[in-house]
This record gives structure tokens, sequence and C-alpha cells, in this order.
């Protein structure tokens, strides 16, 4: 099963995508915690791609052989982004379409295929996946370098005396479009799938 999170850009940011790849044990009596994310393909779109153009982007990816048909999708909504994923369930992709808006709040919320979700669950899961060594990165992946440096650019910085606690990226780089994509995938890879089963991708 494969999970691709798209974060919407707007004026000043890149639209991103993850791809990551769910892998199960395949006996039955092993523990869920034998579970293995692998990312498959992190991608930035141009600077100020127009969303039908995201749109056309994500539908040629999900439609492709590599992830047709065993693939489901979770997009940011926050903002800009309920049109988009309006658009993007009008696309025809052939996959369930799920819409998290990302919140600074302190609980999950919603119901269905569509959430809201705190930007630190996001962020705290994936850095659990990281961890707990299940979050894997292809090492031959074109943009594995660009993540890498997001990832260590992304943390959570204090307000003083504010009591708010702002989680992006403080480094030089000043993206974390690919790691909140990277996030909503692992995120949603967290959630039960019924009747979906663990395969190999043959190469995107």
């Amino acid at each position: 099963m494969f999970y691709v999170g798209l974060d919407l850009g707007q004026r000043q940011d890149h639209s991103a995508i993850a791809v990551v790849e769910k892998r199960i044990p395949r006996l039955a009596f092993l523990p869920p915690e034998g579970r293995e994310l692998l990312v498959r393909k992190v991608e930035r779109l141009p600077l100020g791609t127009p969303y039908p153009g995201v749109v056309a982007r994500v539908r040629e990816l999900m439609c492709g052989e590599a992830l047709a048909g065993q693939c489901t999708l979770v997009v940011d909504a926050t903002g800009v982004g309920a049109p988009v994923v309006e658009m993007l369930r009008s696309a025809r992709l052939g996959c369930e379409v799920t819409a998290v808006t990302i919140t600074g709040g302190e609980k999950e919320s919603g119901s269905g295929s569509t959430k809201s979700v705190p930007k630190r669950d996001l962020i705290a899961g994936l850095q659990l996946a990281l961890e707990k060594s299940e979050l894997k990165i292809a090492r031959r992946m074109k943009e594995a370098g660009t993540l890498v440096r997001e990832l260590v650019d992304v943390r959570a910085t204090a307000s003083l005396g504010l009591g708010k606690v702002k989680i992006g990226a403080n480094g030089s780089g000043q993206h974390d479009d690919l790691v909140l994509a990277l996030a909503l995938a692992c995120w949603r890879a967290a959630r039960k799938e019924i009747g979906w089963s663990s395969q190999r991708l043959p190469g995107i």
C-alpha cells in the first residue's frame, strides 16, 4: 500500500509531494511494530505552479503504472486547500482522497475523509517513526538530500511570553514543504486499512 502526501504551496511556497510505501510483516504472528515505511519519492513542484497544474501532476503520478489502484492521497486542505481538494476529488484519481486541515490546536478531530490535525502531531509522528527506525529514505531517490536537510531544519520554537510553540523550518533552507508532505503520508499510513495488501513499488 502506498500513501501520497500533498502539501499545497502558496505564492512564496512550493507545492510538494511525498510517496511512502507501507510494508507490513507477512507472518500474522509478528507484532505490528514490525511495519516499515519507505520513502520512495519526494518532489517539489516549481514555485508558482497553478493549482490545476498541481492537480494534473498528482493525477499523472496516481494513475501511473506504479501506483494505480494501490494508493491513497492525503492533501493539506488548510486555507486555500479546500477548493483544490474538490478539484482532486473530481479528477478521477481512482483512490481515496483524505483532506487534512493542519491546525495549531491540541486534538485531532473530524470524521471520514475530512480531518483536522495539529501540526505538532504530524511532525511528532514523523519524528517517532524516524526514532523507531520505521521510516527509511531510499538513498537513490533524487531529492533525498533535500529532504534530509529539511528534516534537520524543522524544529519547535517557543514564542516568549505567548505560551505558543511554532513548528516549522528554522534553519538555512527555511523550507518545510517536503517534510509536511511526508508527515501527511506517514500520518495516514498509521491508520488502519481494510482490504489492502502490501506490495513492492516497481518504480516511479
